[in-house]
């Protein structure tokens, strides 16, 4: 799951974040976060605990203390880079989730995705485009297939639905395909 080490200016954000921590436990699918208990990184976490999941964080020494290191997890992983981070955690997840988030989501995203289309893992990936937050991201991703920079069946890779429910649905059909 990649989101935001802040909640943003909406409560929608914080509120889908904890739909989708509650609805990851109640189905037995494990979490795995930046580690962080701050914005909405706490809040799915703190929802799939409270519901009786399982939820592990991986996060870089020199964050530890920024992001306030969610103490509480199932697993918290301590490692030395943002590299590391990054590899952990496609490492240890099924799929990949963005919620709404800055430009630290955005470049998790942008990685696993490319990796996907790259053959590199089979996993899926998703956007919970809570609220259309990311109406602008997927208006300019369907401009780079229309410009020829961007081949439909790699767009096509990145699903997005507006709530948790339609979202884990989407990546089960993706992953299914």
């Amino acid at each position: 799951m990649f989101c935001g080490s802040r909640a943003g200016t909406r409560a929608a954000y914080a509120e889908a974040a904890r739909q989708m921590g509650e609805l990851l436990a109640s189905r037995g699918i494990g979490l795995v976060t930046g580690g962080g208990k701050v914005g909405l990184m706490g809040v799915v976490a703190n929802a799939a605990l409270s519901g009786g999941g399982e939820a592990r964080g991986v996060i870089p020494r020199a964050l530890l203390e920024r992001e306030v290191g969610h103490e509480a997890m199932t697993e918290l992983h301590v490692v030395e880079t943002m590299h590391q981070r990054k590899a952990a955690m496609a490492a240890l997840a099924d799929a990949f989730v963005a919620l709404p988030g800055g430009i630290g989501t955005m470049e998790e995203l942008f990685e696993v995705w490319t990796w996907a289309v790259l053959g590199i893992h089979a996993k899926p990936v998703g956007l919970l485009n809570v609220e259309g937050y990311y109406d602008d991201l997927l208006g300019f991703l369907d401009g780079a297939v229309r410009e020829g920079f961007f081949h439909p069946a790699h767009r096509a890779r990145l699903v997005s639905a507006e709530t948790p429910a339609d979202l884990l649905a989407a990546l089960e059909a993706a992953r299914a395909a």
